[in-house]
């Protein structure tokens, strides 16, 4: 089933290289305009405009990238973090699913860990 939006973390990786991604993978992006610690723009895609947000060191060392859209190439987090493995070369994390506070706390740390190896799950504490 399609997300509504998707949410991912790289480590260590370049804004200016995840935009081109984007950009090759979307649509042709406009500038990043901070607002606040974060950073958006929007990609112009054949399906619409898809708004974009990257928050620079939202965890450590990791960064996030939320696609407000389901209108993308990637069915979910998954799809998406292994692209963008594949396109950048860095570790990327995602939930494995859609997660609700219902859910508890415990799923809350599951995650799944993306890397040239593959797909695996960890648990990560991010609070």
């Amino acid at each position: 089933m399609r997300q509504p939006d998707i949410e991912i973390y790289l480590k260590d990786a370049d804004q200016a290289a995840v935009g081109e991604w984007l950009a090759k993978a979307l649509g042709p992006c406009s500038e990043w305009r901070a607002q606040g610690e974060t950073f958006k723009c929007m990609a112009d895609s054949p399906s619409g405009m898809i708004p974009l947000t990257w928050l620079p060191k939202a965890v450590g060392k990791w960064h996030s990238l939320f696609i407000d859209s389901d209108a993308t190439p990637w069915d979910d987090d998954v799809a998406c973090a292994r692209a963008a493995n594949a396109a950048l070369g860095v570790e990327v994390r995602c939930a494995p699913g859609s997660w609700s506070e219902e859910q508890g706390e415990e799923d809350a740390d599951r995650w799944l860990k993306v890397t040239a190896e593959g797909v695996q799950e960890i648990t990560w504490r991010t609070g």
